[in-house]
């Protein structure tokens, strides 16, 4: 009997064969390359796949044989056997997941394999995800909350757990304070418009840093105009982040608002929200949490941070483009007017005129992103299934693999702390290389190796200002980043600056 060689390593399994002879039976093991061919009186079995046969918590295989009957006096009705596989190294959890990302398989440009280290601008999206949204459109697409009919109340239930999935990842007391948005950006500008011009008035404070997004900057300049409330700037420290003394130093009884992010998607540094929601409430102000950064990798829980606000965006953690979330408290969401008007978000409509539906639905004007926000569950299925903190433990040891070895090379610069016991960096790295550009750089990375990373101000300029720089170049990592694939990046990194300081 023969076996054939498979064509992927995806495809690969193992093969057992157990061969009896008139002297003696015994086993052969092959794990996806040529299979052994010869001749046997036996049985060939299937094992499981080989991540599941060399996991080191399993017990020993056992195999009942009946064996067929000799026609010489030593026969064998029936054996047992027991097969015992040396342990090998544990599978990180970038190897295991892998497989339910197409998309990291293939090559790109000039037939390199890709190596994708862009994930704090987006996320890739596994098989389920990309199933689900499908599933959605081709057996039950239609609109929600308006039809009695089965597709209606089908898309329905579904949208809706999916805000009942959100509330319990982020653990929300209640889903009806999980507002469904295009976006976080949408999602702060909901907060600045509906909560800020309700709240706010000339003197009033908004404390940040000059480490936020553009998206929870923007907002905030243009209520301060709308209202005459003054923002206030916190600076870094001489390690390259926030100043968290010279915040709380800011906090005063005219601080209404403090509206920082949770993790650095330049810095890599994570901020403690607890103490500052716990400041914040000190002197009577609220707290909104850009989590962007954070909900995909780490375990947040709303109710121990204590915060008022939280945003988040599903592409980010291996959700849909098109959809994120806003977290507010009950209270708050039932005092605030509506963002947006039309279908969906009314209770009446008159003539001279209307009421307003409670929360979340006040917010939610318009059909929604339904397929989006399906699919969002999906991801939070596949994100809890994982487990968040062990999602967090694996990214903490690539996000240390990736500063050493980038650090290591002559003449790069990482903005942000470096990593000790106590300094836990997100698992990405901006950094520039004196002497090159870094869109030079990220250019060269794609074109000639097939390494995405982000070249830019990463829509934080003032940042990069207060740096002294006007770009920088980013290499961001998620769980089903690898090892291997910071050695990839190293290499080409390398390479890239031979290649440029060759002209100099």
């Amino acid at each position: 009997m023969s076996f054939g060689k498979h064509g992927t390593d995806r495809e690969r399994e193992c093969v057992v064969v157990a061969a009896a002879s008139k002297q003696s039976w015994g086993f052969f093991l092959s794990c996806g390359e040529s299979y052994m061919m010869m001749s046997i009186e036996g049985v060939v079995l299937k094992l499981p796949s080989f991540s599941q046969l060399i996991n080191p918590n399993r017990t020993p295989l056992k195999f009942p044989f009946n064996f067929p009957k000799s026609s010489s006096s030593s026969s064998y009705s029936s054996a047992t056997a027991s097969l015992s596989v040396p342990a090998a190294a544990p599978v990180s959890l970038g190897h295991s997941t892998r497989p339910d990302f197409e998309i990291l398989y293939q090559k790109v440009n000039n037939g390199s394999k890709l190596v994708y280290l862009d994930n704090a601008a987006t996320s890739q999206k596994p098989s389920a995800v990309i199933d689900a949204v499908n599933n959605y459109y081709k057996s039950y697409n239609s609109n929600v909350h308006r039809g009695i009919h089965f597709l209606s109340a089908k898309a329905t239930d579904a949208y809706e757990m999916a805000r009942r999935k959100v509330a319990s990842f982020v653990n929300a007391p209640e889903s009806s304070e999980i507002v469904f948005t295009r976006n976080a950006t949408e999602a702060i500008n909901l907060v600045a418009y509906s909560w800020g011009l309700s709240n706010l008035k000339a003197g009033d404070e908004i404390v940040v840093t000059i480490a936020e997004h553009h998206s929870s900057i923007v907002p905030w300049q243009i209520l301060s105009e709308k209202t005459g409330a003054v923002l206030k700037f916190v600076s870094l420290t001489e390690d390259e982040v926030p100043d968290i003394k010279m915040l709380q130093d800011l906090l005063s009884k005219k601080t209404k608002l403090v509206a920082v992010h949770h993790v650095s998607n330049v810095l890599a540094s994570a901020l403690p929200i607890k103490d500052i929601a716990q400041w914040a409430h000190d002197v009577g102000a609220r707290i909104l949490v850009d989590a962007c950064q954070s909900v995909p990798h780490m375990v947040v829980d709303v109710q121990d941070l204590g915060v008022d606000f939280l945003v988040a965006s599903s592409h980010k953690m291996c959700g849909p483009t098109g959809v994120g979330f806003l977290y507010g408290k009950s209270e708050l969401l039932t005092a605030m007017p509506p963002f947006l008007g039309g279908g969906e978000m009314i209770s009446d409509v008159f003539l001279d005129h209307s009421t307003y539906a409670e929360p979340p639905s006040r917010f939610e004007a318009g059909t929604p992103a339904i397929g989006e926000a399906i699919g969002l569950g999906t991801a939070i299925d596949y994100l809890s299934q994982i487990g968040m903190q062990k999602i967090h433990d694996y990214e903490v040891e690539l996000a240390n693999y990736l500063y050493e070895n980038l650090h290591a090379i002559p003449g790069v610069r990482i903005y942000g702390p470096a990593p000790s016991e106590t300094v836990h960096r997100a698992a990405l790295c901006s950094f520039n290389v004196e002497g090159l550009h870094p869109t030079d750089i990220a250019t060269f990375l794609d074109q000639q190796h097939g390494v995405a990373i982000r070249s830019g101000h990463h829509c934080a300029q003032p940042l990069h200002r207060y740096l002294g720089i006007n770009a920088s170049a980013r290499a961001s990592l998620y769980f089903y980043n690898t090892k291997e694939d910071v050695d990839d990046f190293i290499r080409a990194l390398e390479d890239t600056i031979a290649f440029f300081t060759s002209f100099k």
